[in-house]
């Protein structure tokens, strides 16, 4: 409990009582308790080795593959980087394209514009899985 020093009323030795809380004490607490967390967060994570490989960047000059693009437009126009195609023949279309050996081992990126319906996009995704494309990135840009 406080004093109030130098107040009106009462004799000369009179303080009166001082109803504002006496914070000292709670920030000594809470400083205390802020040390023991900063102290024992760092102990208590728990590492996970990773044996990831080293990032060495591609030689000057090597030639850098263009990623198969799938650009989904509004009203369900697609397009495989500028080649218009259909949902129906988005499968042989996308094998053709691709020209490899294994077509569905391939990485492809889909890109939908900020007005296409979700079941459009759903459509397409749907059509490539069911075809054995499991390696499906979606691009996402900064509006």
């Amino acid at each position: 409990m406080g004093a109030k020093l130098g107040g009106g009323g009462g004799g000369k030795f009179d303080l009166g009582q001082n109803s504002d809380i006496n914070v000292t004490p709670f920030v000594d607490v809470m400083l205390v308790l802020l040390i023991i967390f900063m102290v024992s967060i760092p102990a208590a994570t728990v590492s996970i080795k990773l044996d990831l490989p080293p990032a060495v960047p591609p030689p000057p000059g090597a030639k850098v593959e263009e990623p198969t693009l799938i650009n989904v437009q509004q009203g369900g126009k697609l397009f495989i980087g500028d080649v218009a195609t259909s949902l129906d023949t988005l499968p042989a279309d996308l094998t053709r394209i691709l020209n490899t050996p294994e077509p569905t081992e391939e990485r492809v990126y889909i890109r939908a514009d900020r007005t296409v319906r979700y079941g459009d996009f759903m459509a397409v995704m749907n059509t490539l899985q069911g075809n054995g494309f499991f390696q499906v990135a979606l691009i996402n840009e900064e509006l």
